[in-house]
């Protein structure tokens, strides 16, 4: 069910986008960020709106107007004028009633209503189950208070006016629970809440009997299960807090890890493993004892914790300063497909904010599923519906590929969520329950590296930090200290304002590099005073490529390193999103003809959708002359590919262009 927040933000940014204000519409994106449940198609948030028959009648007047909330509020308008004179009826003729009916029906018909509510609370407490006395004493005599407190004499239907006064106090004051019982529960469940958490702080204190028997152990434990549900940080706490005498001494230490022997085929079919689940270490167990089990005695690589100054260093790079922490959007994406038939290629975005990383290996994704898939026999279409473990594959290999390339292909680095605190927090370094409990792995073979995250794919896949272990397996295979060096300036943040992924990040991982510009190789600029300013772009020709709506506006310049990729694949930024375009033959960026047409695919995980989007792109000069003259009505998405394609004509094919 979508909210009525995210329909009106949708309402507010077609009316926006209708209207040409892009300024604002970049604003908006920037303070109010779209999601998962944002509406992207007119039609259904026409639906959404119940206003077809509006619209119709809208389309055929002599000056329609533009935007659905302009007809909204223009058939709300109408409709006052014509109640008006109905409405000024009906308040005089309820004027005139009310002036007929005696005050004291009013004071009896509250009193009915009252007695009705304590009639109700005294048999909901009638029917709550009894408790020995002897365990819980403060519960049965506050139970007797409660009884007491509610039993008033109920023969005189009429109540003297300074005995409701009197009641009147008593409720304000909160010395009567019947009145208003959903507060009750409110307080009732907020206590079973502090016993649940004293609980998991003192467990010797458990077994002296604070916990009451029956129903009501059970409703403390229910409790606990929905609030540990419901907030992601509480699992953590209560894992670190019942195995705090597992921790070690602050000191990094190297360890051994075995892993089987390399292969070249990753289809799990064929993978040969103990029967163990890969959550087993989430509940507290030690990492590297979950990789001797899962694995035969074969290779052996360094794992080690992170410690707290490497911990410090990557907040920094990452975040700005070692104070902050990574918002929800982050702990909690991980790299999940759709499971819709023509998208199930796609990865599906929960919320805002690491889009760039998810655009990134969705592109990265689609160039091993759709040109370098030798195992597949599928053709066309076909490709881009792949099986589960076809898919499961290619996204193995992206993250390999992603994280070989930030190591300059010699080595990398891979972070595991253990688990375990390895370190506590002190000092300038705030805990956020994360890093603390990171485990590193290194490699230096490619096969090692994509047999390490076969292993632990679901960490990344189905697990809740995916983005953040990959985000942070690239910067540790890079290294910090040469991520800084990549950077314009040293001090800027990979993850910027409100989660959202900065160009370096994104350059990172499609590149290896993280480079502040799209531009090719790099620009001196003389400051004036004879010193020369460095600013560093792209070194070389990459497998996808990198389309901004920034160069539309002439505020950034993409060069041909990464307009014209190995791969038709290109990471789309249009108003602070990324998302992905594609094709589906290589032809299409070798074809230089003055006029051809071909199809491209584009893909946004956030936006919900559920159909494919085909975009026929004919270029030529002939093209010209059809295109709409007015530019405010343009897709960002067209604009986009006119910055690769300048006199392109795009199709959207029965599909609602995008706002």
């Amino acid at each position: 069910m979508t909210s009525v927040e995210e329909v009106s933000s949708s309402l507010v940014r077609e009316y926006l986008s209708r209207k040409g204000l892009k300024r604002t519409i970049a604003c908006m994106d920037e303070e109010h960020p779209r999601s998962e449940a944002s509406i992207n198609n007119r039609s259904l948030l026409r639906q959404l709106l119940g206003i077809e028959d509006l619209y119709r009648n809208n389309k055929v007047q002599k000056c329609p107007l533009k935007t659905l909330l302009e007809i909204i509020v223009n058939h709300h308008m109408e409709r006052l004028k014509c109640e008006k004179i109905t409405s000024n009826e009906v308040d005089s003729s309820q004027k005139a009633s009310s002036d007929s009916t005696p005050t004291h029906n009013k004071v009896e018909s509250f009193d009915v209503f009252d007695n009705s509510k304590e009639t109700k609370l005294r048999t909901s407490l009638q029917s709550l189950p009894t408790c020995d006395a002897t365990n819980t004493p403060q519960l049965a005599s506050s139970q007797d208070n409660l009884g007491n407190s509610v039993k008033e004499p109920e023969k005189s239907s009429s109540i003297p006016e300074t005995m409701q006064q009197s009641r009147n106090n008593r409720i304000r004051r909160g010395m009567m629970a019947g009145p208003i019982p959903q507060e009750s529960n409110r307080k009732r469940q907020s206590r079973k809440v502090e016993v649940s958490q004293s609980v998991l702080r003192k467990e010797e204190e458990t077994q002296v009997g604070l916990l009451m028997p029956g129903s009501h152990q059970k409703s403390q434990e229910s409790s606990l299960a929905e609030i540990c549900s419901a907030d992601y940080s509480i699992p953590e706490r209560i894992h670190s807090e019942d195995s705090f005498e597992k921790r070690r001494p602050n000191i990094p230490k190297t360890r051994e890890v075995k892993l089987k022997p390399k292969i070249d085929d990753l289809n799990s079919s064929e993978m040969v493993l103990d029967d163990i689940d890969d959550d087993d270490n989430d509940d507290g167990s030690d990492l590297p004892k979950g990789f001797l089990q899962k694995t035969t005695l074969e290779h052996n690589y360094a794992a080690h914790p992170v410690d707290r100054r490497t911990a410090m260093e990557l907040k920094v790079v990452l975040l700005g300063s070692g104070l902050n922490n990574f918002n929800i959007e982050w702990r909690s994406q991980g790299f999940t497909f759709s499971e819709t038939h023509d998208l199930r290629y796609g990865i599906v975005q929960k919320k805002g904010g690491p889009c760039g990383v998810l655009a990134s290996v969705q592109a990265c994704l689609l160039k091993n599923l759709l040109f370098e898939n030798t195992e597949s026999c599928n053709t066309g279409l076909q490709r881009i519906r792949p099986s589960n473990s076809m898919r499961r594959k290619c996204l193995i290999l992206a993250l390999a590929e992603i994280l070989w390339k930030a190591g300059e292909e010699k080595q990398a680095m891979v972070a595991i969520h253990s688990g375990n605190d390895r370190f506590t927090s002190a000092g300038h370094y705030k805990s956020d329950e994360v890093l603390e409990k990171v485990m590193c792995v290194s490699v230096n073979d490619i096969k090692d590296l994509q047999l390490l995250l076969e292993h632990y794919i679901d960490r990344f896949q189905t697990g809740m930090l995916g983005c953040f272990l990959l985000t942070i397996s690239a910067v540790l295979s890079r290294s910090i200290e040469k991520v800084k060096e990549d950077m314009d300036v040293p001090t800027t943040a990979l993850i910027g304002n409100h989660g959202y992924c900065t160009q370096e990040l994104v350059n990172l991982l499609l590149c290896g590099r993280a480079v502040s510009n799209v531009f090719d190789n790099d620009v001196e600029l003389d400051s004036g005073n004879g010193n020369m300013t460095l600013l560093k772009g792209i070194k070389s020709r990459c497998d996808v490529g990198f389309l901004s709506l920034f160069e539309h506006y002439n505020i950034c310049k993409v060069g041909a390193y990464l307009k014209s990729p190995c791969y038709p694949i290109w990471v789309v930024c249009s108003e602070s999103h990324f998302s992905v375009l594609f094709g589906l033959q290589r032809e299409l960026l070798t074809c230089e003809d003055k006029c051809h047409e071909f199809d491209l695919y584009y893909y946004d995980g956030l936006a919900n959708q559920q159909e494919e989007i085909r975009l026929t792109v004919s270029v030529g000069t002939s093209t010209s002359s059809c295109q709409n003259p007015d530019s405010d009505l343009i897709p960002p998405l067209e604009l986009c590919i006119r910055t690769r394609w300048n006199d392109a004509l795009v199709c959207w094919n029965d599909t609602e262009p995008i706002l």
